[in-house]
């Protein structure tokens, strides 16, 4: 190295070392002339003696130089251990194709605040290296990056860089290599059913989505080719981190069902609520077209099961009208609040007292009474034998395989007061919103359509068909002006104006601790679309959930 710029390293590193928290730097540099009667101190080898910052410097410099030489023999020998330090430089040049490496101590004032730092076992010191990666015929590539050392002194009390593969790169540990090659699979573009490509970073309330599915898809045959990349592997050449991409490969597509323009909204209807999520399908074939979860990277409230609230009474009412006494939306069944059932509790409603309700008037108003004085017409596999032969919900007997990460709902079933609460959607019952969009899609559509997220479900590992019955014709005609009366009259009024025909929706709100505001549901349907959403201590699902699913099916 050119006197000049080893000159000029030294500065760099000795500005800063003046300002080294920890070792008194003052001190240090009286140190180097001499005490403050100018008497110079005896020389020593001690280990535990504190580094001068002559020391530093110089062991930080030379060390850096000899690297950017490649001498890599002098480099491993200004640290702690030798041998070790010599294998790591050689194989970070053979391994990651690195032909030359320029190392320079970070200038002071730069986006690093210092450029050494004191701890309990030496001075770091920051440094910048500019690697020039050559890999085989393609042109050279000048790949930079950050890293540090730290000076301390060796096991005979001389200062040196006290080793660690950290040094070369920041991601390397033991164990772990530095390789520049093939990539192991074309980095893969997630795409729209209309072939846009979609980014967590666009969409953040698919962030847990869009990490799960480039997780399950990374090595499928999907197209494209794999660029040339600077990686870290494990003992095993696994890949565990891309750290440099010398030559772009050409992206794989995953082809989702997703519909940018119906997630927008989704991802704006959500931010307006802290805990939120929502789900909308294509009610002809269960297809995905928009998941958002808000606050996203955390829970994601679209997946997450909780007690659905009325929302369920779609399937309730379903196992009413299927019952032996062929109940009809004009069967008369009282709402009084209070009601209890021989031998149980009592419940409540929100709904007025109405003497000659119906169950329609109670389907569109929400009334808890009008059900529950019906359940003496219900068995204790009722509503869980109904949700799995007409809704596909069999929970984790028979998972739906979407193509990502779900848990499905349940219906435990029971007697007694369980039966009776999971009629009005409490009890045990657990659903999200992927659930509840496909109960009104199935709805809408007269038949239950497996969910999935991917356009070739063949992708999908594990998926299985599962077999279900239509709903019989007139249980679906009744099921959908319930529906729609409670879109117009009921209790969802006024929220769906703006919407395709033909609609119909169900609110619902569940409460999971007696202080808190209850979780607000909704689920509907519009054209061929149907949405659900929730949102935890949203209060009354037309105050909260309503309004994100209104604004989902307008987009549609």
């Amino acid at each position: 190295m050119a006197r000049g710029v080893k000159t000029g390293v030294i500065s760099a590193v000795f500005v800063c070392m003046v300002s080294v928290a920890g070792y008194g730097a003052y001190n240090i540099y009286t140190g180097l002339d001499g005490s403050s009667t100018g008497t110079k101190p005896a020389a020593t080898t001690s280990r535990d003696e504190p580094l001068s910052s002559k020391d530093v410097t110089d062991t930080a410099t030379d060390f850096l130089a000899a690297w950017s030489a490649g001498d890599d023999a002098k480099a491993a020998k200004l640290t702690d251990s030798v041998g070790t330090a010599t294998t790591a430089l050689t194989e970070y040049r053979n391994k990651a194709s690195i032909t030359k490496v320029t190392a320079t101590a970070t200038p002071t004032g730069s986006a690093t605040d210092s450029t050494a730092t004191a701890g309990a076992t030496g001075v770091t010191v920051s440094f910048t290296v500019q690697a020039t990666v050559a890999y085989q015929q393609l042109a050279p590539k000048i790949w930079t990056y950050g890293s540090t050392l730290t000076v301390g002194r060796n096991t005979v009390g001389d200062p040196a860089v006290k080793w660690a593969p950290s040094v070369l790169e920041p991601d390397l540990k033991d164990g772990l290599s530095l390789v520049t090659g093939l990539a192991t699979s074309p980095d893969l573009d997630l795409v729209d059913r209309h072939g846009k490509t979609m980014t967590a970073a666009q969409y953040p309330g698919l962030t847990d989505v869009f990490t799960d599915l480039r997780k399950r898809y990374a090595n499928a045959k999907l197209g494209g080719t794999a660029g040339i990349e600077t990686y870290v592997t494990d003992d095993g050449g696994n890949l565990v981190k891309t750290l440099y991409t010398v030559a772009p490969g050409k992206n794989a597509k995953l082809k989702t069902t997703l519909d940018a323009g119906i997630q927008a909204a989704a991802e704006k209807a959500v931010r307006k609520y802290g805990q939120s999520g929502v789900t909308a399908l294509d009610t002809r074939d269960g297809s995905i077209l928009a998941m958002a979860a808000n606050p996203p990277g955390g829970t994601n409230y679209a997946l997450s099961l909780q007690p659905p609230g009325s929302t369920f009474k779609i399937v309730t009412a379903t196992a009413l009208m299927l019952s032996p006494q062929h109940i009809t939306p004009q069967t008369r069944s009282q709402c009084v609040d209070g009601y209890a059932p021989i031998g149980g509790k009592p419940y409540h409603n929100v709904t007025p007292d109405k003497q000659d309700a119906t169950l329609g008037w109670d389907f569109s108003r929400s009334c808890n009474t009008g059900f529950i004085r019906l359940s003496k017409y219900l068995t204790p596999t009722s509503l869980t034998d109904v949700g799995r032969k007409y809704f596909g919900l069999v929970g984790d007997a028979r998972p739906w395989y979407t193509g990502t990460g779900t848990t499905d709902g349940s219906i435990p079933g029971g007697t007694g007061d369980e039966m009776t609460s999971e009629m009005i959607g409490q009890g045990k019952v657990l659903m999200n919103t992927l659930n509840m969009a496909s109960v009104a899609a199935t709805v809408r559509d007269g038949e239950f359509h497996q969910p999935s997220i991917l356009q070739d479900t063949n992708l999908i590992e594990n998926r299985q068909h599962l077999g279900t019955t239509p709903l019989p014709h007139a249980v679906r005609q009744n099921l959908m002006s319930m529906m729609q009366l409670t879109a117009t009259d009921g209790t969802a009024a006024g929220l769906l104006t703006g919407v395709n025909s033909p609609y119909g929706a169900k609110t619902g709100s569940a409460e999971e601790n007696k202080n808190d505001l209850p979780t607000g549901w909704f689920t509907a349907y519009s054209g061929h679309v149907a949405a659900a959403a929730m949102v935890v201590q949203g209060d009354h699902g037309n105050k909260s959930a309503g309004p994100i699913v209104a604004d989902v099916l307008r987009a549609s």
